[in-house]
């Protein structure tokens, strides 16, 4: 089996040269590349690998990006120290990974697990790819950072103006309407649910207390008990309707405060 390994750390690059001459020795060492560009060129000017053992984090970017730029035609294992629990989900047929620092009965286990599925790669190789690639974007969503938005453009008058989502104190909705608030008391007319605003908006910075209440870390100004386990705000700017915290969100409202 001709093995790829695609890693930037010279101790780990040692490790599973060393792990895997124990497990195998037919197991054949085709190449080392330590970056996405290095990479690529390797696959663009060798023959195809049976695997590719290959790290999350390369110099140069994560590895995923390496599936936009050159065609990935081998099955793939990585290699990661991400958290156990964030990568279950990914533990599929066509993909892999292996927690660092690697050992010796898990990189079996996932070499075993290759093997059985060997056939199914030859025998359906565009399959195979394809799933390659759904799981990437999928493993692309979960560790690249999310972009959120930026600004919302608003009516004012009669005119349109750009709002920077940094100077938005709140979000809230009288039932017909939804609306925000700029730090300096500007009150404007927002044209998505608050369902939709859910996806647009840093979990970092803005938390939704209630149905129709989004606050910013920034606008809290003082914190209350409220009567039935809830919690009541006072918000800069002021609000003219109360900002409270649901039961339900109370728990999560105070580890978000706490970070």
């Amino acid at each position: 089996m001709k093995i790829l390994i695609v890693e930037d750390e010279d101790l780990a690059v040692k490790k599973l040269k060393k792990v895997l001459s124990g497990l195998d020795v037919s197991y054949e060492i085709a190449g080392v590349t330590d970056s996405i560009k290095s990479t690529a060129a390797w696959l663009g000017e060798n023959e195809t690998p049976d695997l590719i053992l290959m790290d999350i984090e390369l110099a140069d970017g994560q590895s995923f990006e390496l599936f936009n730029i050159a065609e990935v035609k081998s099955p793939v294992i990585f290699t990661t120290s991400y958290d156990e629990y964030a990568l279950k989900a990914f533990k599929v047929n066509s993909v892999d990974y292996l927690l660092k620092p690697i050992q010796k009965e898990e990189l079996q286990a996932a070499l075993d697990k290759y093997k059985k599925l060997q056939s199914s790669y030859n025998n359906k190789a565009g399959d195979a790819h394809m799933s390659i690639d759904s799981i990437v974007k999928e493993l692309q969503r979960k560790f690249q950072p999310k972009e959120y938005r930026k600004r919302f453009l608003v009516k004012q008058a009669q005119k349109l103006v750009s709002i920077d989502v940094e100077d938005i104190a709140y979000f809230y909705s009288d039932g017909r309407l939804n609306f925000f608030k700029t730090s300096d008391n500007k009150k404007y007319i927002v044209d998505y649910t608050m369902d939709e605003l859910e996806d647009m908006l840093d979990a970092e910075v803005y938390f939704r207390i209630s149905r129709s209440f989004y606050v910013s870390i920034g606008c809290i100004d003082q914190i209350h008990d409220y009567f039935g386990n809830r919690l009541i705000l006072h918000l800069t700017p002021g609000v003219d309707k109360e900002a409270i915290v649901s039961r339900e969100k109370v728990t999560a409202f105070k580890k978000w405060m706490g970070k």
